[in-house]
């Protein structure tokens, strides 16, 4: 199957709220929450989105000939590229009844670990998500990192046994997830954690934990604090507050404050290689792409997620050969602009 193809066909099979739409720019399912949108009035979506688009490359072939390489290399764990699945929840409330999140999930990690990339995996009131995503990761030799939410510790004590039983390579814990309006006043209760429980909580980890969910320098200090090996820069895909500044506004200075003393990675509105080029040059070290690889999984299965690899790394490569980087460790902030 081509893009194209598995974009249609995922037209067929979601809804009614993903509209599958040719770019993934919030428009469509503008304010749809349950759906894919964003909270509020919509817009956190939408500008996420747009100011990727609002950045240019600087284009400079006057260099050395030589092939590209977009290998990337976080926690002992070589990748194709720098980008991961992120992790979404509640795929029949927001995308469809094709998939349910265990059967999403179990889908996306194996075909993520196939295509060289890995997956972070969701979580849901439904205890069966986290068990189900341990499964698949295991069965993927810990090929991915499990995403916890911030649950009460009690709670938290227990998924982290279950994810830790699959030895991912790291796991995670979408701190912004506090802010989710169909979480709210739900059991087991979820909210906001100080930086003394997020230390119970990496310690609890026995793993890299990486903390998603960070749109300050503040945030990023106090989740370097924390003994968080990396971060998320992400506002949740404009979920969960409404009116944000999108991630490639902040990035930037929270780069400038941690960079070089934990992992950077950030969502929100990439959508294609170039867009994980300017992800890079504006100081992140990896992304997350979390809706259109839901649309993959809708319109084409593993060989949906597999094409759309193939695309961001043919993308990504070509713009890096264009504006004379040959390896990741040579994009740098004067690429952009």
């Amino acid at each position: 199957m081509t893009y194209q193809e598995i974009l249609a066909a995922a037209r067929t099979c979601s809804g009614p709220y993903c509209k599958a739409c040719p770019v993934c720019n919030g428009m469509a399912c503008k304010n749809t929450v349950p759906g894919p949108g964003a909270k509020g009035i919509g817009t956190g979506f939408i500008r996420n989105y747009q100011k990727w688009q609002e950045l240019c490359v600087n284009m400079d072939t006057i260099c050395e000939n030589k092939p590209v390489d977009t290998s990337f290399e976080l926690f002992g764990r070589k990748f194709a590229l720098p980008v991961f699945a992120a992790p979404v929840g509640a795929m029949t409330l927001h995308y469809g009844d094709k998939y349910d999140d265990l059967t999403y999930n179990d889908l996306l990690v194996s075909a993520c670990a196939q295509a060289g990339i890995a997956a972070f995996t969701g979580d849901g009131t439904n205890p069966a998500v986290v068990e189900a995503a341990a499964v698949a990761l295991k069965n993927n030799q810990g090929l991915g990192v499990p995403t916890v939410k911030p649950w009460d510790l009690d709670t938290i004590r227990h998924k982290m046994d279950l994810v830790k039983a699959a030895d991912p390579f790291a796991i995670a814990m979408d701190i912004d997830a506090a802010g989710l309006p169909f979480l709210k006043g739900l059991n087991p209760p979820a909210g906001s954690k100080t930086v003394e429980e997020l230390k119970e909580i990496a310690a609890m980890a026995g793993k890299p934990f990486i903390l998603k969910g960070i749109m300050t320098v503040r945030g990023a200090e106090k989740a370097l604090e924390a003994g968080a090996a990396g971060i998320v820069v992400s506002n949740h895909g404009g979920r969960v507050l409404d009116q944000c500044p999108a991630t490639a506004e902040v990035l930037p200075e929270i780069a400038n404050a941690v960079g070089g003393q934990m992992t950077i990675l950030v969502d929100g509105g990439i959508r294609t290689g170039m867009d994980v080029f300017k992800a890079l040059a504006l100081g992140a070290d990896g992304v997350l792409i979390g809706r259109p690889f839901v649309t993959m999984v809708y319109g084409g299965g593993a060989e949906g997620v597999q094409v759309y690899v193939d695309k961001l790394q043919a993308e990504l490569a070509d713009t890096m050969a264009m504006c004379g980087a040959h390896a990741l460790s040579e994009i740098s902030r004067d690429m952009v602009r």
